[in-house]
């Protein structure tokens, strides 16, 4: 229906996918199969192996942490942005000079 189109379109934190596969691991283990996990964490099989591959070896301190060095990453992306634009100003007003 429309609402798991909804729950599909939010970005989930890195805490929250190592939560959910930590829950999936406990569904595996106790006999679900990856079709059930998905169902039950309304995610897609293709999300579910996704998630695996980025996160499967973390846990939560571990997601945490890359969380802060994705937002730092961020920063820093915006910061060397603005130096361009900052060169490209700098440049344009020396043309002018000369």
């Amino acid at each position: 229906g429309r609402m798991s189109i909804m729950t599909a379109r939010r970005r989930k934190s890195p805490e929250q996918i190592v939560r959910m596969l930590g829950q999936a691991d406990r569904m595996l283990a106790n006999g679900a199969d990856v079709a059930d996990v998905c169902r039950e964490l309304e995610i897609s099989e293709s999300s579910y192996y996704r998630y695996r591959e980025r996160y499967g070896g973390m846990d939560v301190d571990d997601a945490r942490r890359l969380k802060e060095l994705e937002k730092e990453n961020a920063t820093l992306k915006r910061l060397l942005a603005d130096a361009e634009v900052e060169k490209a100003a700098l440049k344009e007003i020396a043309k002018g000079k000369w």
